[in-house]
């Protein structure tokens, strides 16, 4: 019957012009700039596009410049209600700037910061007190790309926009020792509060991706990071001395830690004595070939407490959660609880080193043992595995109360031999396989959950945040509306995500996967 064939067609049809429709207002939508919404701490009264302030976004043309003059104006906005800066599309070159407080920095879809490969475009700075010196070099280190100190209530956004570190050249003369000073970041936010960093690409950095030091209440949601697996020091996000923190729905690619916890090295971090304590990590995807998926230390010296980390996913990584201390470093990690770990393709499941070394100088104090104590991991899969577990604490200064509880490794073809190497540490375990060291006493299948996971809320969970909007007037992105939404309803940040970009991009995913496959709109012989 002809029926069936004609109404197939027709179908077809259909779906293809949907999609047209739908593509057609997306790009209809970018063109007018109408109503693009995000999240924030808070909504902003004032506005301006960096196009404004002679801001070309060529690829070649330099806007450090356009980016510190539309920052200079836009700070006298901090107390009359803050102010948003509206990256359009385009390729911005540009070296680094500071950023104000109350201040939104928001990249649309199609607009890259390509970060400037001229050094003379990036000051160099004071060492961190809590380090003492650059990690690369002696001395100062470079500014970052976006930097920002003393800050309150600030927002690093866009519509999935681009941040391209160019990293490359500074890569080639770290390996070649030609550095004078340390890598810059590309974001770097010191000494502030009320911090959030969401939906953005960063690719390619010199050195750290993101990098929250001296500063609480930071919020960083939807970010994808992408390096070469073979780039130096690429860390993906390293909170570092700071308080109440969350990092949830993020993709990292990294030549180095995905997620490095830190706080300050040997004496240097000893004496300024700040730790990063309530920090939670979720739903983190991680690859990380040469390194580990989420890494606590190795500068570690004022301490690291309350780490809470669930549902995280490693896929052909160096180990899970490492911890990386030495003599020397003094300070502590504790109350380490994690939960609901899938791994795939692994070098080792667990590691802890005692013994890592690296010093800021020949000044510490050997007598400085780190205390390492009650680190809980729960419900762990993981397949292809080389080795299960890499345990080495300090000879005199164990580490103590380990606990591992429903663990299921798979081995790979070429394993191990001995799946477990455990010196000097105390602790136990229940429901894991293959079976752990002695060390870790096996308590049995009926004490299977009994690893820790806190059931408090930590602050950080409930930050809120509202749902924010603005519409240009027309298309050179002059702003004539801001504010929250119509509804003017406080929301969790949770309900405040990244949803509608995802799903923009799903629906074209699945929508391309249908129209490579169906026959119906492929076939030529009528």
């Amino acid at each position: 019957m002809e029926f069936p064939k004609t109404f197939k067609v027709i179908q077809a049809i259909l779906v293809v012009a949907a999609i047209v429709v739908v593509r057609s207002n997306l790009v209809k939508g970018r063109d007018l700039w109408d109503d693009l919404e995000y999240c924030a701490l808070s909504c902003r009264g004032h506005g301006a596009s960096l196009a404004d302030f002679g801001g070309v976004g060529d690829g070649t043309t330099s806007n450090t410049k356009a980016f510190q003059a539309a920052v200079d104006y836009l700070s006298q906005f901090e107390s009359d209600g803050g102010s948003t800066l509206f990256v359009p599309p385009g390729k911005w070159l540009t070296g680094s700037f500071n950023i104000t407080s109350h201040f939104t920095l928001f990249l649309h879809n199609e607009a890259v910061l390509l970060a400037s490969q001229d050094e003379s475009e990036w000051t160099v700075i004071e060492p961190l007190p809590s380090y003492g010196r650059g990690r690369d070099t002696e001395g100062g280190r470079y500014i970052s790309l976006i930097f920002g100190t003393n800050l309150t209530d600030v927002v690093i956004t866009g519509d999935n926009g681009t941040i391209d570190g160019q990293g490359q050249s500074w890569w080639d003369k770290f390996h070649k020792g030609e550095l004078q000073y340390t890598r810059p970041y590309l974001i770097e936010i010191m000494y502030s509060d009320a911090i959030l960093i969401s939906n953005l690409t960063l690719v390619n950095s010199p050195s750290w991706n993101v990098h929250p030091v001296y500063s609480s209440n930071i919020i960083v949601q939807g970010i994808t990071i992408l390096a070469p697996v073979n780039s130096p020091n690429t860390d993906g996000i390293n909170p570092d001395s700071c308080t109440n923190t969350r990092i949830e729905d993020c993709y990292i690619v990294s030549g180095d830690d995905c997620v490095a916890v830190k706080s300050g090295w040997d004496e240097y971090g000893i004496a300024f004595g700040m730790p990063t304590k309530q920090l939670v990590i979720r739903r983190l995807t991680c690859i990380s070939p040469t390194s580990a998926v989420i890494a606590l230390g190795s500068e570690m010296s004022g301490g690291i407490q309350d780490v809470r980390a669930e549902d995280i996913l490693a896929i052909n990584s160096e180990s899970g959660i490492r911890i990386k201390t030495a003599i020397g470093r003094g300070g502590y990690v504790k109350d380490i609880y994690v939960r609901g770990m899938t791994m795939k393709t692994m070098k080792w499941a667990f590691w802890m080193t005692g013994n890592y070394g690296s010093h800021a100088d020949n000044n510490y104090d050997p007598n400085a043992f780190p205390v390492i104590q009650n680190i809980n991991y729960r419900d762990v899969v993981a397949e292809n595995v080389t080795m299960a577990g890499r345990l080495e604490g300090i000879p005199g200064d164990p580490f103590t109360g380990i606990c591992i509880s429903n663990v299921t490794i798979q081995l790979a073809t070429k394993a191990k031999k001995v799946q477990w190497n455990c010196t000097d540490v105390e602790g136990i375990s229940s429901g894991v396989v293959p079976r752990p060291c002695d060390k870790l006493a096996d308590q049995g299948n009926e004490y299977v959950s009994s690893c820790d996971f806190p059931t408090d809320d930590l602050p950080v969970n409930n930050l809120e945040v509202q749902t924010c909007y603005y519409r240009p007037m027309n298309s050179s992105q002059k702003f004539r509306v801001f504010g929250c939404s119509s509804s003017g309803i406080m929301v969790r940040v949770t309900s405040c995500t990244l949803h509608r970009s995802f799903d923009t991009r799903r629906f074209f995913y699945e929508s391309y996967k249908f129209s490579e496959t169906n026959p119906l709109l492929h076939n030529n012989s009528g």
